[in-house]
């Protein structure tokens, strides 16, 4: 389907992980081994909060329909800013057009969303999974995605008031409209979702047989395993990073995100939290 990776922690030069890393955002565009496709060459995006932001941060977008490999703006941009909150995006079409509007993440007021993985047989049920979204944000459904409706259909639900509540609720709802059609695994893939000051990551599918998911380790620990690592003194000690795949091959470095589970990354660190739609 796709990768993504998203960073929160001190301001950071998000080409330090999206262009410079072992195993790069842009290198997975070309070879995730990983990933349900080993090329996600079908454009890509960029979302970022601004650094000094404290209260309602709003964030900036950049989307392409090029490869990501080879899009030299991608490389200008992720260089020229610095950032303590960032998304991004490589796709694989599963379907839907390669246009910008299609391109993760997507946004809403303060809100990042991006998703890997798909709702199953979503042509079937695009008309009752939208005609579901609140009609004042449905005229904020530009592309063609199912995940651009996952997304809407999460806020309809209240991910603004309590984003775990609401992505569940939106989950809850795809997969009682997908079994009332005869689809018997409706749900799958990992999302992450941000405010600019908490970030959310969930990974979950109907069958169990989720996308992968991996968040690395504390920064302290990390020095302290491999004190010869020059790299990590690129990062501050509140640096974290929720990834599709590892960024490089140091052991235990990245640590697998268990099947159902929601990872909240706030100020204090990671929180692991069981992650199942209300029956």
């Amino acid at each position: 389907m796709c990768r993504w990776l998203a960073y929160s922690g001190e301001p950071l030069q998000p080409s330090i992980l999206v262009l410079d890393a072992q195993h790069s955002l842009v290198a997975q565009s070309l070879d995730s081994p990983l990933g349900a496709e080993t090329v996600n060459g079908d454009g890509f995006g960029f979302g970022w909060y601004p650094s000094g932001t404290t209260r309602d941060p709003l964030p900036h977008l950049f989307h392409s329909i090029e490869p990501a490999w080879n899009d030299e703006n991608l490389r200008e941009l992720t260089m020229a800013v610095e950032s303590p909150l960032f998304f991004s995006h490589v796709r694989a079409a599963g379907g839907p057009p390669i246009q910008q509007t299609n391109c993760h993440p997507f946004r809403h007021n303060r809100w990042l969303f991006m998703h890997n993985g798909s709702i199953a047989e979503f042509g079937r049920l695009k008309r009752d999974l939208t005609f579901a979204v609140d009609p004042a944000l449905y005229p904020s459904i530009r592309g063609t995605t199912d995940s651009e409706v996952l997304f809407h259909l999460a806020l309809t639900f209240g991910l603004q008031d309590d984003p775990v509540d609401g992505v569940r609720r939106a989950i809850r709802f795809v997969e009682e409209t997908g079994h009332a059609a005869g689809v018997p695994f409706p749900m799958q893939g990992t999302v992450a979702v941000s405010d600019g000051v908490t970030l959310w990551a969930f990974r979950y599918s109907t069958q169990g047989r989720t996308r992968t998911l991996f968040h690395s380790a504390d920064i302290p620990t990390l020095r302290k395993m491999y004190p010869e690592a020059d790299r990590l003194s690129l990062f501050g000690d509140r640096a974290h990073v929720v990834v599709s795949e590892p960024l490089n091959d140091l052991p235990g470095a990245f640590l697998e995100v268990p099947e159902s589970t929601v990872v909240v990354l706030d100020d204090t660190g990671y929180h692991h939290e069981p992650f199942l739609p209300h029956e």
